[in-house]
């Protein structure tokens, strides 16, 4: 019988063109799953089948899990305590096994085994299709609609499916059966039946790989996209750089009377794309990507990754966008925070740091509000910048000669040790339960401290802004972060 076991896997495996271990796994497969029905509960089976002779061995097996994790399936778990009693040097994840009686070839009901074994064929024969498909190195996935699946649309290419979920799709778009449709490969999970290749419409990468197919110039080296940002179906922006100076890097992107950024904009259901001039210099590059805006004047500030960028009052609508929408792109294609104001709000907020700034340095530094106004109108605006700017810098002012100099350096000094010395201190006061709380890091502590935040029921009583405040953190990471805070107090309601 196993003589004729291995001749009938031999001539499954030259049909099917299909490698003979991968029909041998399939019948071990049916033998596991007819050895399953003849216990209660979910075991765990192992067929191992002889390759030379066809004899196979069958075990039921139980995978070692941490004591501290408790038995989710105790038919096919075992905890590592109880299997160091039985295999010293067990780990976990590895397997216990111990041999049982194998189920005679003919008692597996021959459907249920045909079946097993031609489910597994078909799905080596769609790896070898995938792998010849992904062989090719393509980055878009060209195909038709073929079928609606929970919302999702199954789209195929050949012998090939993708899927594209209807969070990639871009808003508003009908897509129907038979329907040509193009889509980024986002990625492969071969876990996923039938359709492993996820698809988007909605990704920047999509709209960066449009243009590279209408656009040789990008293929050829001559110019590169650096960045891109979406609101699909209604309006993006990319930013391109030329390495060529005889290439006109955004005329190129256009094309000859709009015909290829027209070719992206039709592609994606009239999304309207701002090319942008890509530099160096963030400021010049946060101008170009606020275009049709007009900038008045940009402040950059490099620690907190943020401009104050001001724009007269025409312009203000524009720069901000219907929504939001041409400010929050210009963030998303640059990467900083952009703050748009007018003339009045900017110099509001320059007023108000300038104060803040008077009272720091007439506090810390114990000098009168001529000494603390000459500091800010020679561009100082912390205690750093007093102690550690070069020595030279500091001689250059007119108003202060150097004895005066170096008494103001050594005072800002004194007054930096002496906060960092505070600063410790409150840090030690910070409560353990706050310190291993998920997410907490060493500047995060100290910057709670320094807001009078020791505890966690202290972070749990603040509010969203309160701590963006405290910690220059996102709104998201905020709210995560007191959410995270609050877990004790419901868990202790429930009990």
């Amino acid at each position: 019988m196993n003589r004729e076991l291995l001749m009938l896997v031999e001539a499954i495996s030259r049909e099917k063109n299909v490698e003979r271990d991968v029909v041998l796994g399939a019948v071990e497969s049916a033998l596991a799953q007819a050895t399953k029905k003849l216990y209660q509960g979910e075991v765990d089976i192992r067929v191992s089948i002889d390759r030379d002779s066809g004899n196979y061995e069958t075990f039921r097996r139980w995978l070692v899990v941490p004591d501290d994790a408790g038995l989710q399936n105790p038919d096919a778990e075992e905890l590592l305590m109880d299997a160091r009693e039985r295999v010293a040097d067990i780990e976990v994840g590895e397997y216990i096994e111990e041999g049982v009686e194998s189920v005679p070839i003919g008692r597996i009901g021959a459907m249920a085994a045909k079946q097993v074994i031609l489910q597994k064929i078909r799905d080596a024969e769609r790896e070898m299709l995938l792998n010849d498909f992904m062989s090719r190195g393509e980055k878009i996935f060209t195909g038709t609609v073929k079928r609606m699946d929970k919302g999702d649309i199954i789209v195929e290419s050949g012998r090939v499916e993708g899927r594209l979920r209807r969070s990639e799709m871009i808003p508003k778009e009908n897509l129907r059966s038979g329907d040509r449709v193009r889509a980024m490969i986002m990625e492969v999970d071969l876990t996923l039946r039938g359709a492993p290749i996820i698809l988007s419409r909605s990704a920047p990468e999509f709209m960066v790989e449009l243009f590279r197919q209408e656009v040789p110039e990008i293929e050829q080296g001559l110019l590169e996209i650096k960045s891109c940002a979406r609101d699909p179906g209604s309006r993006a922006k990319i930013a391109v750089l030329s390495h060529d100076k005889r290439v006109d890097p955004i005329g190129t992107c256009v094309g000859v009377r709009g015909t290829r950024v027209n070719a992206v904009t039709n592609e994606l259901a009239g999304e309207r794309v701002d090319i942008v001039l890509w530099s160096e210099d963030p400021a010049q590059f946060v101008i170009g990507a606020l275009a049709p805006a007009n900038v008045s004047s940009i402040v950059v500030d490099e620690e907190k990754h943020a401009m104050d960028v001001v724009v007269d009052e025409e312009n203000l609508a524009i720069a901000i966008g219907r929504g939001g929408q041409n400010v929050r792109l210009a963030s998303d294609l640059t990467g900083w925070k952009i703050n748009i104001m007018d003339a009045a709000e900017s110099a509001q907020k320059q007023a108000n740091e300038s104060d803040a700034s008077r009272r720091l340095f007439m506090e810390k530094l114990d000098v009168d509000e001529e000494i603390a106004d000459i500091l800010i109108s020679e561009g100082f605006a912390t205690l750093e910048e007093v102690a550690y700017v070069p020595l030279q810098e500091m001689l250059e002012i007119e108003s202060f000669d150097e004895d005066t100099v170096n008494e103001l350096r050594a005072r800002a000094k004194d007054a930096l040790l002496t906060m960092e010395i505070a600063r410790e201190e409150s840090v030690e006061e910070v409560s353990q339960d706050l310190r291993d709380l998920e997410g907490m890091t060493p500047d995060l502590i100290a910057k709670l401290a320094e807001g009078g935040v020791h505890t966690r029921d202290d972070l749990a009583d603040l509010a969203i802004d309160e701590l963006t405040d405290l910690t220059g953190q996102s709104a998201d990471d905020a709210k995560a972060l007191i959410m995270k805070a609050r877990e004790h107090w419901f868990v202790a309601g429930q009990e």
